[in-house]
């Protein structure tokens, strides 16, 4: 949590693919604070999340997460989480207090976003699929800990960012 005299965090939250960390990055600069993406904090310290997928399982991965989130959250600032963070009961709490974006895209504006090889989740002979499905067992979580939900399908992101940057600030 932080402290009395630090803002709140920013929190960005939403399946993979709905481009929580180029907005993240963009809504980062727009405030003059710093970004993090939980997933490259989990990459940097224990490797590509596909390998840790294959040689750890996805509980020891979740666990990772989760302290990536913890950590990210004390420093404050924008935060990106990975699709799968709000799954831990624990780090749903945790985001508790702080400002949660939860970005939605429609399937056709992510298929092409989610066939790069590093999303194990959605591997296979039906990526799209399996993305819908495990974006429809996620949603309610997105939505619970969720401030304010802003659609990423159309439109430049920087468009997204701007519309965010200013909730955040209180004009709209």
């Amino acid at each position: 949590m932080t402290s009395s005299a630090e803002p709140p965090a920013v929190v960005f939250v939403g399946p993979m693919g709905a481009g929580k960390t180029s907005i993240g990055r963009r809504v980062a600069r727009g405030l003059g604070v710093g970004f993090t993406d939980t997933d490259r904090v989990v990459v940097q310290e224990h490797g590509p999340i596909p390998d840790i997928f294959a040689a750890h399982g996805e509980a020891r991965f979740r666990e990772w997460e989760r302290e990536a989130v913890t950590q990210s959250l004390q420093r404050g600032g924008v935060i990106s989480l990975g699709g799968g963070a709000v799954l831990d009961a624990g780090t749903r709490a945790a985001l508790a207090g702080h400002r949660v974006v939860f970005l939605t895209v429609t399937p056709r504006a992510v298929s092409a976003r989610i066939r790069d090889g590093n999303r194990p989740l959605v591997e296979g002979d039906d990526p799209l699929a399996r993305w819908q499905q495990i974006f429809d067992e996620r949603r309610p979580l997105y939505e619970e800990v969720a401030d304010r939900t802003f659609d990423t399908s159309s439109g430049p992101i920087t468009g997204v960012a701007d519309a965010i940057l200013d909730w955040l600030r209180g004009e709209k």
